[in-house]
């Protein structure tokens, strides 16, 4: 029976480019979207740009366009990307459309209208100089628990504190640089504990992963509260119908631009869209998701569809993030790659390849270790995979003029191979991708192994042997076209080659278990070319120089944040007050009940200092004893939770394990100047 099938990726933000981290998701969707139409069933892959919200809005006015034309702009590149990664949308479309704007109001109005919907008087930090109320995320100061500085409004990157905004210190506008004043405003909720009970059924029924249904049921257990589902203007968005001056948080219009891109594609091709979104719709609607999102996925999203009269999805499938040689990714080592970078070096399906060979259906991180890239490609896909065909071409074309046999020499074994069309077919069902891809290798090993017993090259220079030879070579192409169709979701440009080198028309996953006899072939032409280590090099030294984006993880709403921009100028004579010293660490230790702090102990040549440094992250306490490094020796000493700290270690990185303390030069002493 075929089934109805709506697949969709979470959302990219409009705000930034694609890089590798992202392609996990959309790869993985791929795949499985692309093999439930190679089954036969009725399957659409839609996605949109995530087009709203306050960072958008700044972004477009630090450009000197309108929103407008970012998000076009932005939308062509992220389409030009998924693109190159062969990622094969049915549709792809923006959160910015009027689509979306009707269903968000729809949905909206269903729930205001069922009792769902409550208004709230908060008070929130306001800009008084760009006029706008401020999300926390737009907001610095000192932490309220430590003391660290510059630190944002809802939580402290040095101790790992989380706050509210008004619990900051000397908070201060990251747009303007003014101080925030409080400012009183009314909003919109939606009364999500309403619907705690069905979120339990739906939760309970097999919808998520048990990782992610474990998570959610901690969230019940914390209680669940009203979400604020309304933002103040100027914001970029679409306006509460019954409400001026009040917008859609770009969180409620998010998911919903689901049902708006799948309705753009509906009228463009005549499908019927009730029949997937409907209550008592028997279609199955598929969400792929980063697991940082699954609040808004397995909470918010259910709840508003089924307090608006739809049905709720069948499943929602969470995956962990992208590390690069076991570590998050890294500007400063090149690791931080670009979509765009990355296909100017390599072969795309490279990448789709060795994710399917790492994802599970689990919620694991994946881990791009480029060296073990490198080996699995070359000796998967090139080694193993193609050779099958290299090995066999050349003997039907110049022997048999492109005509294979009318039999298999050895027909039981095809039969062992489509035999096994079963359990892979179920193992891509289940998205256990690695475990798909380890036995189609198993298989190419065995195709391998095959040909080498057989030895064509061998039956070839020996009289009245022909017969036998074209048998031979029949058969390892077949094994070869049975391969190339059950890697054909996670190789689409590799199976359209092919399939032309075989003189097929696209093959479907049941023309496997027919054998392909008395059929004229094409002659062979390199199919896969091998990785080359001075490309990924390359590749690498490029990242190295190209911006990447803030907080790279992120992959839908909420996503990366505008860049900081620039504090007010100072005069030179303000930089030139700060004294430099070298200090030799004489001690360090952890602080208790600090994520990110050390306590060092630091001899400034006769005089020792104490100071609280955020660095336990790259460094352990035996690690820095003895070292010299470099200190602001005259910062204004501060209280601390932990103490006081009586200077400022200077280290720079991106963070995380990438962050080194300033070592001078050999021959300085503790004490000395630093010019």
């Amino acid at each position: 029976m075929t089934r109805k099938i709506l697949v969709t990726s979470a959302l990219p933000y409009a705000n930034g480019p694609i890089h590798l981290g992202h392609l996990v998701e959309y790869i993985q969707t791929d795949i499985w979207a692309r093999f439930q139409k190679l089954q036969g069933n009725e399957c659409y892959y839609v996605c949109a740009d995530d087009a709203h919200g306050t960072p958008i809005m700044l972004k477009a006015r630090e450009q000197g366009i309108t929103p407008e034309a970012l998000i076009e702009r932005m939308g062509h590149e992220h389409q030009r990307d998924f693109a190159g990664f062969h990622v094969a949308f049915d549709n792809y479309y923006s959160t910015h459309s009027e689509e979306n704007r009707t269903f968000s109001s729809l949905i909206y109005e269903r729930l205001r209208d069922a009792g769902y919907i409550e208004r709230q008087t908060i008070t929130q930090a306001f800009d008084p100089k760009m006029e706008m109320f401020l999300p926390d995320r737009y907001i610095k100061g000192t932490c309220p628990r430590c003391g660290a500085e510059d630190q944002y409004g809802d939580n402290c990157e040095v101790c790992g504190a989380s706050y509210s905004p008004d619990e900051l210190k000397d908070p201060v506008s990251v747009i303007s640089g003014e101080r925030p004043v409080e400012r009183e405003s009314e909003h919109f909720f939606f009364r999500l504990q309403d619907f705690e009970g069905m979120l339990r059924d739906w939760a309970g029924s097999g919808r998520l992963q048990e990782e992610m249904a474990n998570k959610l049921q901690e969230w019940f257990e914390e209680g669940l509260r009203a979400w604020d589902i309304s933002r103040d203007e100027p914001y970029f968005g679409f306006e509460i119908p019954d409400a001026p001056g009040k917008y859609f948080y770009v969180w409620l219009d998010a998911p919903i631009g689901y049902m708006a891109s799948f309705k753009n594609l509906c009228d463009r091709e005549g499908v019927d869209f009730d029949s997937f979104w409907r209550e008592d719709s028997d279609a199955e609607v598929y969400h792929f998701i980063g697991k940082d999102i699954v609040y808004f996925h397995a909470l918010f999203w259910p709840a508003m569809l089924h307090g608006a009269g739809f049905r709720t999805p069948t499943r929602v499938n969470a995956h962990g993030f992208l590390t690069v040689d076991g570590q998050k990714m890294s500007k400063s080592r090149g690791t931080f790659i670009m979509a765009e970078t990355y296909l100017r070096h390599l072969n795309p399906e490279y990448l789709r390849y060795y994710f399917a060979a790492k994802l599970s259906a689990g919620v694991h991180d994946l881990d791009l270790n480029l060296e073990d890239f490198t080996q699995r490609v070359n000796s998967d896909l090139v080694g193993k995979l193609v050779n099958i065909a290299s090995r066999c071409a050349g003997f039907i074309t110049k022997r048999f003029d492109g005509q294979l046999a009318d039999r298999l020499d050895t027909p039981e074994l095809f039969r062992q191979f489509t035999q096994a069309g079963e359990q892979i077919a179920e193992l891509y069902e289940r998205r256990e991708f690695s475990r798909a891809v380890r036995e189609i290798m198993a298989l190419a090993d065995e195709a391998n192994q095959y040909i080498d017993e057989q030895k064509p090259w061998v039956i070839a220079k020996e009289e009245g042997q022909e017969q036998r030879l074209q048998a031979i070579c029949t058969q390892g192409l077949n094994l070869f076209r049975v391969l190339m169709i059950y890697l054909k979701p996670v190789l689409p440009a590799m199976g359209k080659q092919a399939e032309a080198f075989l003189g097929l028309t696209p093959q479907q996953w049941g023309d496997a278990r027919k054998p392909l006899l008395g059929h004229t072939i094409n002659k062979f032409k390199p199919l896969m070319t091998r990785v080359e280590p001075d490309r990924i090099e390359a590749m690498i030294e490029e990242s190295k120089h190209t911006l990447a984006p803030r907080n790279g993880q992120a992959s839908a709403p909420g996503g990366p944040l505008a860049d900081d921009p620039i504090a007010e100028e100072i005069e030179f004579a303000d930089f030139a007050r700060v004294d430099l010293r070298i200090a030799e660490i004489v001690a360090a230790e952890h602080v208790e009940g600090a994520d990110k702090l050390l306590q060092l102990t630091l001899d400034l040549g006769g005089e020792q200092r104490n100071v609280f440094a955020g660095i336990k992250s790259a460094y352990a306490p035996e690690d820095l004893r003895g070292k010299l490094t470099v200190m602001v020796a005259n910062l204004k000493p501060r209280k601390m939770r932990f103490g006081t700290s009586e200077g400022m270690v200077l280290a720079a990185g991106p963070g995380g394990e990438d962050l080194w303390i300033l070592e001078p030069d050999s021959g300085a002493k503790p004490g000395m100047r630093v010019k």
